[in-house]
């Protein structure tokens, strides 16, 4: 089984859904915190795909704006500065510390990457308490490639000197588990409420409904 595990931080890790109220306020509607991640989400695959690199902060200022304007609203700066700042500021997901806790409690060697930039995900991270539970945190703002392109995964590689194949990628996205599995990584899938696998593509080793119980299947695996 692979040596190291590299964990997705936004949705992954973290939970947005403490953004709801914020998009509420200003938009009427929590639903909206869904449709502008999925608007940058979009933005960020259209800029790996065309290779005009934007970083993921300028890809969620973006979103926003064209959710304002998709819902007839006025925007002003300091609404718009305070939405963006919330995703510094996220809770993890209940059961995701005891849960990484573990993982480190059984020797495992734990490493985060993000689309995020590395000013971000410190930031992340720091805030939700989790930041000493991984030897390195990695951004795909380095390679200035987001995933699920291959580079960020080769990046993390690279970086601890170890192959692909030694490196499995835990993370609720079904397109980051396909881009490192075709890196050549092994996955883990988190299926939360709301997320699911592509039937179609490849299906990672570890499917779980939550951290807790992905940990279940990566502890017993690593230890045959």
């Amino acid at each position: 089984m692979s040596r190291i595990y590299v964990f997705d931080v936004n949705e992954t890790l973290l939970d947005l859904h403490a953004l709801d109220s914020l998009f509420a306020e200003t938009f009427g509607d929590s639903a909206a915190r869904r449709e502008w991640f999925s608007q940058m989400l979009q933005l960020a695959f259209v800029s790996t795909i065309i290779q005009e690199y934007r970083d993921f902060g300028t890809l969620g200022a973006a979103a926003l704006d064209m959710l304002a304007a998709r819902r007839g609203v006025s925007l002003k700066e300091e609404k718009r500065s305070a939405l963006l700042a919330g995703l510094r500021r996220l809770p993890p997901h209940p059961e995701v510390e005891e849960s990484l806790k573990r993982l480190r409690k059984a020797g495992l060697r734990l490493v985060s990457l993000t689309n995020s930039t590395m000013a971000v995900s410190q930031a992340q991270l720091a805030h939700a308490g989790l930041a000493s539970y991984f030897e390195r945190q990695f951004s795909a703002d380095t390679v200035r490639r987001l995933k699920p392109a291959p580079e960020p995964y080769q990046m993390v590689a690279r970086e601890l000197g170890v192959s692909l194949a030694d490196l499995c990628l835990v993370a609720a996205h079904t397109w980051d588990i396909a881009g490192a599995l075709k890196a050549g990584c092994s996955a883990a899938f988190i299926a939360r409420p709301g997320m699911v696998l592509d039937p179609s593509a490849a299906r990672p080793d570890v499917v779980g409904a939550d951290l807790r119980e992905v940990v279940d299947q990566l502890l017993a695996r690593a230890s045959h």
